[in-house]
């Protein structure tokens, strides 16, 4: 990977040249304004630019860049990229680009393989070894999707036992008396009499149409059923044999039998189970399915509990939470990390690209994962799926997105105005499985209206371990500071069997300090956004220092990503592209961040607006820049040229300061 970029130098510069100083506000003055007190003698001109697009939009591509051309020649350039044969234009899009410069990430002195052969970036430092083709990725990953589960799940064929056992123990596998329970309790004491008489099923099947009926049971959110009652089937699933029974062993992403899940696809196989054992299995497994004294529950002391408390808890991060990011967290000091939010249904379908959010690294020593639903089936399912598939410390449930396309499927944020479905998910997942169940609120719905001290003791009694409580409603989104008065205030009125942690706007080891100081009863804080400007906060908080980071450290912390990445995503052109697009994304972030040594006042507060402003070199005045344009060279500087027609945006926009929702 290249050391510097062209035109960057390393030697310091003067902020005086060439820059005449004009009367600026004092620090009490721009704080109160939200401005970050920057020394004067950095302070430059804010830059002009003629269109938004270039603040949020970068097109590196020499024919774009030449605006000179005529409406003819740009007609004509379309017409002539137009006549290229499509033979042609898959060649170019298969054509190999140059190697780039650095060592492939999966080649070591060890004689190590890179499984991507010639198709690496990095090929020309494979150093001889011919068999690269056939090399396997160094397995430092875990929680990846089985195959056959998610044929599985494809097929809506997935066992979910223990699940719908606690469901129904909880009263939650619909409405108490709707004739299509009564019809399915009919069916099944008529399957009980039938083998008492004869020994055997006639019909082959006692389940009475359970199997079409429990297709829609994982659609249920994606189609928006109606309530929670309504999202939920009555079918006596189990009629397989027993050794399909559940068996919880923390991770099973190998095995598929064991752990849920039938040997083979028995959808057209019920003359088969006319054999009197499989009939003495399906009375037992029915007698069980139809058990609702509770006994599977367990209770919160029985489970293996997390102490929080004194831990730095990198929060789940959407988009830019991936694994290489939490992987250089961990390297600066983060003890507890957490998959970015991935939705239940999605899971339940199968889905790869939501899968991927569950990955975890090996050196990520206390782990959890983020889930969201609307509905207690959902949950509970995916909750037992994580359980059997991944291996997890502790498993949290988002109630407190603020995102629309989240809330308007009543999930997320929109919980909070549902207590009672609050009750039905956090009873049922955490009487499903033995790793502790974590839960992420807001304040509450709506501004002005906080709620969640008046649930804090319920929360705990129904089953979560911990919760985590973001300071502000989901109506202010990001808008305002967070409100650690009332966080402070719940954590006092929570119960000793519940770890409250704060979050919001930590930014520095004295918002720590404030926040432990201020509540004792706060087991920890969870650390999001400032991680992601500056995440060599939690070495900061740890060494109790403001750390004034050179331009030069800032680049090896973006390099040791880089690489993480390359080794997450692949070395061939696809994963460099890939690897590209999310230190773009945390690029937008990172320009917020205010070197230690350029500020009046310290530390840097998360809401401030950092000025234009020179840094004390060239790379440094680049990673302050908020043009998309500049990422890109940055991110030249460690992956290589781009390529052509390259454009990105943001997809949180986090540099725009003058939108509410983005603090």
């Amino acid at each position: 990977m290249a050391e510097s970029p062209a035109g960057l130098t390393s030697q310091n510069w003067n902020p005086t040249q060439d820059h005449q100083q004009q009367p600026t506000a004092t620090p009490e003055q721009l704080i109160a304004k939200s401005i970050a007190p920057v020394k004067p003698q950095f302070l430059r001109p804010p830059t002009s630019r003629t269109s938004q697009n270039d603040t949020t939009s970068s097109t590196v591509s020499d024919s774009n860049n030449d605006i000179s051309k005529s409406n003819n020649t740009n007609t004509t350039s379309v017409v002539a990229k137009e006549k290229k044969s499509k033979r042609q234009l898959k060649r170019e899009r298969q054509q190999k680009p140059e190697d780039l410069e650095g060592e492939c990430p999966f080649v070591n002195g060890e004689g190590s393989c890179c499984p991507y052969g010639l198709a690496c970036r990095f090929y020309g430092t494979h150093k001889g070894h011919d068999g690269v083709r056939n090399g396997k990725k160094q397995i430092s990953e875990i929680n990846g999707l089985n195959k056959d589960v998610q044929k599985l799940l494809w097929k809506n064929k997935m066992k979910f036992l223990k699940a719908d056992s606690v469901l129904k123990s909880l009263g939650l596998t619909g409405p108490g008396k709707s004739k299509v329970k009564k019809v399915n309790e009919e069916e099944v004491e008529k399957v009980v009499h039938d083998n008492d008489s004869h020994g055997t099923n006639e019909n082959g099947c006692g389940d009475g149409g359970s199997e079409s009926a429990g297709k829609s049971d994982c659609a249920a959110e994606v189609l928006g059923g109606g309530d929670v009652d309504g999202a939920l089937t009555d079918e006596v699933r189990p009629l397989k044999k027993a050794k399909s029974a559940v068996e919880v062993n923390g991770c099973s992403g190998e095995e598929v039998n064991g752990s849920g899940i039938p040997e083979k696809d028995i959808e057209n196989n019920c003359p088969l189970e006319t054999e009197p054992e499989l009939v003495a299995d399906k009375l037992e497994v029915i007698a069980d399915s139809v058990e609702t004294d509770g006994s599977l529950k367990l209770h919160p002391r029985e489970k293996k509990l997390i102490d929080f408390r004194g831990k730095l808890y990198l929060a789940p991060l959407t988009t830019v939470g991936n694994l290489p990011f939490r992987r250089v967290c961990k390297a600066l000091g983060a003890d507890v990390t957490c998959g970015e939010m991935a939705m239940c249904t999605n899971l339940l379908q199968g889905q790869a690209s939501e899968w991927a959010l569950l990955r975890r690294h090996s050196s990520e020593d206390l782990f959890g994962v983020q889930i969201c639903g609307a509905y207690p089936d959902t949950v509970t399912r995916t909750v037992e799926l994580i359980d059997q598939e991944c291996t997890v410390d502790f498993i949290d449930i988002n109630m407190g997105c603020p995102i629309d396309i989240v809330v308007n499927k009543g999930a997320g944020s929109s919980l909070l105005t549902k207590p009672m479905r609050m009750k039905s998910i956090i009873e049922a997942t955490s009487g499903t499985v033995e790793k502790p169940i974590t839960v992420k609120v807001r304040t509450g719905y709506f501004e002005g209206k906080n709620r969640i001290d008046s649930l804090i003791v319920d929360i705990g009694k129904w089953g979560a371990s911990a919760v985590t409580i973001h300071g502000r409603t989901r109506q202010q989104r990001y808008s305002k500071l967070a409100d650690w008065d009332y966080i402070n205030q719940c954590a006092r009125k929570a119960p000793d069997s519940l770890q409250v942690l704060g979050n919001g706007d930590v930014f520095s080891y004295v918002d720590w300090n404030n926040h432990k100081s201020d509540c004792p009863e706060l087991s920890s804080c969870m650390i999001a956004r400032g991680a992601l400007i500056k995440p060599w906060i939690f070495t900061e908080i740890k060494e109790q220092r403001h750390w004034d980071i050179s331009s030069g450290e800032r680049l090896n912390i973006l390099k040791d990503y880089v690489r993480s990445g390359l080794e997450h995503w692949g070395s061939d052109t696809k994963g460099v592209e890939t690897t590209r697009h999310f230190l773009l994304e945390w690029l937008s972030y990172t320009c917020r961040y205010v070197p230690v040594g350029l500020l009046d006042v310290i530390p840097q507060r998360l809401n401030w607006r950092p000025p234009s402003y020179y840094g004390r070199d060239d790379l440094e005045t680049l990673m302050a820049s908020d043009s998309a344009a500049d990422w890109v060279r940055i991110s030249e500087m460690l992956l290589g040229k781009v390529p052509d027609a390259f454009t990105f945006a943001p997809k949180h926009k986090s540099n725009a300061y003058d939108r509410a929702e983005n603090g």
